[in-house]
């Protein structure tokens, strides 16, 4: 008695790919620890060029001459970076071929949020792991679970196309595609909150921290 293959269940609403989920988180969390190793990883020269920029960077906030005050123009010009982020996800699950780049997408997420805390942290110490949790965090609180989630989707529509219409060249595709598209069209609200977090909400925050970070 064979046993014939189930199809994958892109069917389903996303939240139930948990295995998806979790295998993009890890990638994530495996980013963000490989993105805080690479500053030990820079030489001293560029290690003091870092701390010397994000020294201008927190004294132009506690001065008020940093440009984070642009609230508008912040929101704005995150929320564009993160479309193109989303949009570039979709593409790549709808081409099935760019999994492997969804995957790279994820692990960079995670290292440029590793590079970011590991950056402050090795400059500031425990100061520094105050500023990221108002500066970095409260943004990507939002914005990495919304990425991981339309990764998890468009992971789920390839293996769809993968298994049921390469393969054996039946199951309805065009379903597939709107559910990709509606739910990566709520990721981009989501990531739109966070660009308001990130644009109207951190700069506040960093100001009340980036007096504790300048020197005596």
């Amino acid at each position: 008695m064979s046993i014939q293959p189930q199809p994958f269940p892109a069917d389903k609403p996303v939240q139930s790919h948990f295995t998806l989920y979790l295998f993009v988180s890890i990638l994530f969390v495996v980013g963000t620890v490989f993105g805080g190793l690479m500053v030990n990883a820079l030489t001293l020269e560029q290690q003091q060029d870092l701390a010397a920029d994000l020294s201008r960077f927190i004294g132009g906030i506690y001065t008020g001459a940093s440009g984070v005050q642009d609230g508008t123009a912040s929101f704005w010009s995150q929320l564009l970076f993160n479309a193109k982020w989303l949009l570039l996800v979709w593409v790549l699950g709808i081409t099935v071929v760019g999994i492997p780049f969804i995957l790279a997408l994820d692990f960079m997420k995670g290292a440029l949020v590793g590079f970011a805390v590991g950056t402050l942290v090795s400059t500031h110490s425990w100061r520094g792991a105050l500023f990221s949790l108002v500066s970095v965090a409260p943004p990507n609180i939002i914005a990495v679970p919304a990425i991981l989630m339309a990764s998890a989707a468009s992971l789920s529509f390839s293996l769809y196309v993968v298994n049921n219409r390469l393969l054996k060249q039946n199951g309805p595709l065009a379903p597939q595609v709107l559910s990709l598209t509606s739910t990566t069209l709520f990721m981009l609200l989501l990531l739109a909150a966070a660009a308001l977090v990130e644009a109207y909400v951190s700069p506040v925050m960093m100001g009340w921290v980036a007096p504790m970070l300048q020197p005596a």
